[in-house]
């Protein structure tokens, strides 16, 4: 059991957020549905004299709060909101593989830097189910337990690290690139790295907004295990990722289908192969999602044959969503350029069209958008920045090491 219970309700959208931030910081937590649980109501009614303000989240302690903010749940658990200081060599936005790579060589180099995650360090890697193509884990590895590694190694070469606040404007001032973060503060970097990645793609049909986080989720990690014991939970998108949280689903519910809008499945053969064999899996592809359904809760999910126009309804447990991914990068529009599909560009040294900002991993355009190659392209635009700061002498030329 989790020692953290988020008291709440599905059809609640600030219940919703609380379990998505606490997710995205990959704390465990139990949810309560007060609607269901008479136990879970009168815990509330305990706890606030009669109230039934919804969330409540209550602590190991005994302590609890009520509808907090992402700010106070951050504080509550424990995260640093502020940065130290106002100046630094490098600030690195973005805490995932690509920005925490950077980090440690800087470390390494004596280049004094700070990382800024609006969300949670460890990036898209840490919601991953299973990891089994990075290097040195032959047996593959969690999402959760690699990202924990990536963040341990940063903290042991004492690297600042700031989550939950982000960075909502960038400009150069002449001199340094300075930064505006969410929480109001202005800091100001002689470089900095823009390493935000991407985030998960939407369907964009009527009825998924109100039906996210109450039966339409974007992460198996965080959200699967609610469904333990389910009959049938529909995963949207045919590529590794979609087949990959499908495989981790199937520990919970009795049946996977899985929805591809495309002739065929964009997985890799290994992946195709584990599902079309597995005895839990039913595949359609030349299908897609046209509608979900549900009041406070997903009751139902329309789909439609793309070469007959044949509709179906289907009534799964939960839904999935693994369509592709968007860049992070709204903080930066008007500042610099980005390409048709919002990709920050680069030069061949990873600069930015902004002076002094440069950008790496998966939110630079032409990045393969691979956990591997966003490590890789932190340490190579580290060293970008780092000729970058000898050439305006902020740092001393000292060779650096393997």
């Amino acid at each position: 059991m989790a020692e953290i219970t988020v008291y709440g309700a599905p059809w609640c959208p600030d219940c919703r957020r609380t379990k998505k931030f606490l997710g995205e910081q990959r704390v465990a937590y139990d949810f309560v549905d007060i609607d269901a649980d008479a136990t879970g109501l009168a815990r509330v009614e305990a706890l606030q004299g009669g109230g039934r303000t919804i969330p409540t989240v209550v602590f190991p302690d005994g302590s609890h709060l009520l509808e907090p903010s992402n700010e106070e749940l951050a504080r509550r658990i424990g995260l640093t909101l502020e940065t130290q200081r106002r100046l630094y060599d490098l600030a690195i936005i973005g805490g995932g593989p690509c920005g925490l790579a950077a980090a440690v060589y800087a470390a390494r180099e004596g280049i004094d830097a700070v990382v800024i995650d609006r969300g949670s360090l460890g990036g898209n890697a840490g919601v991953t189910e299973r990891i089994d193509n990075y290097l040195g884990f032959p047996e593959g590895i969690g999402g959760g337990e690699l990202a924990d590694r990536f963040v341990a190694q940063a903290r042991r070469y004492g690297v600042e690290l700031v989550s939950a606040v982000g960075v909502v404007g960038v400009a150069n001032d002449g001199e340094d690139v300075e930064l505006r973060l969410g929480n109001g503060q202005v800091i100001s970097a002689h470089a900095a790295l823009v390493a935000t990645g991407s985030a998960y793609r939407r369907l964009e049909v009527p009825g998924e907004d109100e039906l996210i986080g109450a039966g339409v989720h974007f992460c198996a990690t965080c959200d699967g295990p609610f469904y333990r014991g389910a009959k049938e939970l529909l995963v949207v998108g045919g590529g590794n990722s979609g087949l990959e949280e499908g495989l981790f689903l199937s520990q919970f519910a009795q049946r996977i289908r899985v929805v591809e809008r495309g002739a065929e499945l964009r997985a890799s053969r290994l992946l195709q192969d584990k599902v079309r064999h597995h005895p839990q899996f039913e595949v359609h592809t030349g299908v897609r999602v046209v509608e979900l359904r549900g009041q406070g809760r997903l009751e139902a999910v329309v789909v439609q044959e793309e070469a007959t126009g044949a509709l179906h309804t289907w009534h799964p447990a939960a839904v999935f969503v693994f369509v592709g991914l968007d860049p992070n990068t709204a903080f930066l529009a008007g500042t610099v350029t980005l390409d048709r599909s919002g990709f920050v560009e680069t030069d061949i040294a990873y600069r930015t069209s902004l002076a002094g900002l440069f950008a790496a991993g998966d939110v630079r355009s032409g990045s393969t958008k691979q956990l591997a190659a966003a490590a890789g392209e932190g340490v190579a635009a580290l060293l970008a920045v780092r000729e970058h700061l000898q050439q305006h002498a902020h740092l001393a030329r000292v060779p650096m090491d393997g």
